[in-house]
């Protein structure tokens, strides 16, 4: 499966994002996907997650109340729909997707397949 990420870009402080995580390939019920993170010298750290059957979510606690994952199956598309946006979200996000379990988890390691990164900015 190749993935496409999308929907990057700079935002104020408190604004909104939904970013868009498209697959081709395959069809996308088939892999949980994860959002996950990378600023500047730091580590990739997972954004939120969702299982391929959609009964199961994660979400970073740092994330946890603003953002909401979501999954258009027949689109082949999951959507990060990020609210309330501060400074500390500035980050490359990539999307992620795994065939081998219902939940890829909060893990990198349990995702097999990944997309190349969108930029989201957010300015003071």
């Amino acid at each position: 499966v190749q993935l496409q990420a999308s929907g990057g870009g700079l935002v104020q402080a408190g604004g909104s994002l939904r970013l868009s995580c498209a697959a081709s390939g395959r069809t996308f019920s088939f892999y949980s996907v994860g959002w996950f993170r990378q600023a500047p010298g730091k580590e990739r750290d997972v954004v939120a997650a969702i299982s391929r059957s959609n009964s199961t979510t994660y979400y970073a606690d740092s994330v946890k109340g603003r953002f909401t994952i979501s999954r258009d199956n027949p689109k082949n598309t999951v959507y990060p729909q990020m609210n309330s946006l501060k400074p500390e979200d500035t980050a490359v996000y990539y999307c992620a997707a795994d065939s081998r379990a219902n939940f890829g988890g909060s893990w990198r390691g349990g995702y097999e397949y990944w997309g190349q990164g969108t930029l989201v900015t957010v300015s003071s």
